[in-house]
């Protein structure tokens, strides 16, 4: 099944969901029930048309493609011996990595040190990881949701966090794009409690941005990291000092 008859399917089922019918929908779109039935059979919908449904069912393209992909079993989490598999091998990683961006072959092939060859033996290791589906030309179609992640504490994010203590915080952040806020303060409960939350809500203000920028060509995007971490702490010098009773 291909993505368009996958949205299809999630229109399907929330026509379903709300106990509406095509006979309704014939009503919206200004068409016979036979036309409807037909635009659903062939997945012939029109971006137009798609809209004028989604507002008659009270939701829009986002939340419907979020149905899709939950119908379609997408992933939202590898499993510990997927995340080694990929760990054990930089440039695998690397090219998953590229891929989970939406990285076309021939920019990848392009941007980095491997091979065609290497490239698609790493695209067929993917495809029987379940990870990708490899299609005709050297393309293919994630299947990780939206909402995908590493483990957290796992095998990747070790990965990163090494990278971050030695190559990442390697810098003076005083570039136009740079940014580095360091805050120490005394706080209550409940001042953390709201620190907590707005950290959470920034991390999926960014994934939301990441996704609206998927369509735009990679030369007007760079790949960027965002490192959020707050708790309570005192620097060992200062705790070194305490005294202890």
């Amino acid at each position: 099944m291909n993505e368009r008859e996958q949205l299809v399917d999630a229109l399907k089922y929330e026509l379903k969901q709300q106990g509406k019918t095509y006979a309704d929908l014939a009503a919206v779109l200004d068409l016979s029930h036979a036309s409807v039935k037909r635009l659903f059979a062939e997945s012939n919908l029109s971006l137009d048309r798609l809209e004028k449904i989604c507002n008659f069912l009270n939701t829009d393209l986002a939340s419907l493609v979020g149905t899709m992909e939950k119908r379609a079993n997408r992933i939202d989490q590898l499993s510990l011996e997927q995340e080694l598999e990929l760990v054990k091998d930089a440039k695998f990683l690397c090219f998953a990595h590229a891929l989970f961006n939406k990285w076309s072959f021939d920019e990848i092939v392009e941007t980095y040190d491997i091979s065609e060859h290497e490239a698609i033996s790493m695209m067929a290791k993917l495809d029987k990881m379940k990870l990708i589906e490899m299609l005709p030309g050297n393309r293919y179609r994630l299947l990780i949701s939206r909402k995908f992640g590493w483990i957290k504490s796992g095998p990747i994010q070790s990965f990163f966090e090494q990278q971050l203590q030695s190559d990442f915080f390697a810098s003076k952040f005083a570039q136009e794009d740079e940014i580095r806020i360091f805050l120490s303060s005394m706080l209550s409960r409940g001042s953390i409690d709201t620190i907590i939350a707005k950290l959470k809500k920034l991390a999926s203000e960014v994934n939301d941005l990441h996704l609206d920028d998927e369509k735009l060509p990679r030369d007007k995007k760079k790949g960027s990291s965002l490192v959020l971490a707050f708790r309570p702490w005192e620097t060992r010098v200062f705790s070194a000092l305490r005294r202890h009773q």
